[in-house]
């Protein structure tokens, strides 16, 4: 969540000009997760093979435990119909809040952007609500609250960081939000695919449906690149670009990689607890992403950023806060009602 937004901003700031080529970053790298997928299968595999050698010193039970597990072994690696399609709607999805948050980056410093991008975390409660039933605490609707009050803090604020220009800076807003938006729908719908599996979700399936989420997304941006024309130009840009040809693809590539491991800590983080839990961790790291951006860029750290930084670390103790009293509330009615049940024996 860090190298990401970094590396990109790196391609503009250095002379790339390249949307679409910059959003594709964001998802082309896919074709790493085959890696991990592979060796999950060999893993199930090898498991698979001694549950069968074991259970042939049983013939009454040789034939019925290899064709479970044979079944077993299929069902990891086939998502059914009905959640391919909505993964593969998700990353239509995706698609375009890349396309918008590239666009961001170009308008905008990484500060600016990545604190804009926590108003993400309203979108999340919102649609985590309506497609997950998410449930809210006093402390998680004062997160949301609080966070999304930082991003409005900019927006009225901050008016001045679009080089200059007014109206860039407008849009690069208006942009960001956009993209904050498409992004919040994506988390809930997400952890919706992993309930609609209707088995046991374990990390070769997050992993199938990642790698389904940014195929699509690379589709979507990949025509974009094409209709732009940017697969002729980037010959071109990599010659003209600031810091040599070579670091040009080295740029390309670290930005890929970045935003990959990103997104499979994301989905890594959903299937654990909830998309409303992601979209708070991903708040959470603003502050290492300002400090970041004003270390490797130097832009300027301002007083509205300042304020909305407090806001953004404000409402995600109020989140933990209120995940600790729930944690610890359920833990000590728990002991209470052994230490009853104990009394009554």
């Amino acid at each position: 969540m860090i190298g990401g937004p970094l590396t990109q901003r790196l391609y503009y700031v250095r002379g790339g000009n390249r949307k679409w080529l910059s959003c594709t970053l964001q998802s082309i790298a896919f074709p790493l997760l085959l890696i991990p997928l592979s060796l999950l299968y060999f893993r199930s595999r090898e498991s698979h093979f001694c549950v069968v050698k074991c259970a042939s010193n049983n013939q009454s039970k040789k034939s019925n435990t290899t064709s479970t597990h044979h079944h077993q072994n299929d069902q990891f690696f086939l998502l059914d119909p009905k959640p391919l399609g909505l993964a593969a709607l998700i990353g239509l999805i995706l698609g375009l809040s890349n396309y918008l948050y590239a666009t961001s980056l170009k308008y905008l410093p990484v500060s600016t952007t990545s604190l804009l991008f926590s108003s993400q975390l309203a979108f999340t409660a919102v649609f985590a609500r309506v497609l997950v039933k998410q449930r809210f605490t006093f402390y998680s609707g004062n997160a949301v609250v609080v966070m999304t009050m930082g991003a409005v803090v900019l927006g009225v604020r901050g008016g001045g960081e679009g080089g200059g220009d007014k109206g860039r800076y407008v849009e690069g807003f208006v942009v960001t939000l956009g993209g904050a938006a498409a992004s919040g729908l994506v988390l809930p719908m997400v952890e919706m695919v992993y309930k609609k599996c209707g088995r046991v979700v374990n990390m070769g399936l997050v992993t199938q449906v990642q790698i389904v989420l940014s195929a699509f997304a690379s589709l979507f941006c990949v025509v974009g690149m094409a209709l732009n024309k940017d697969f002729q130009n980037i010959p071109r840009e990599a010659k003209e670009y600031g810091l040599g040809e070579v670091k040009y693809y080295l740029v390309l590539v670290g930005c890929g990689v970045c935003w990959q491991l990103c997104f499979v800590g994301v989905a890594g983080i959903i299937l654990c607890t909830s998309s409303l839990f992601a979209g708070v961790t991903a708040a959470f790291m603003l502050p290492f992403q300002e400090v970041a951006a004003v270390i490797v860029f130097h832009e300027k750290f301002t007083g509205e950023k300042g304020l909305s930084l407090a806001l953004c670390l404000w409402g995600f103790i109020s989140y933990f806060m209120g995940e600790y009293k729930k944690t610890h509330g359920s833990s000590d009615e728990a002991t209470t009602s052994s230490k009853n049940d104990g009394d009554n024996v």
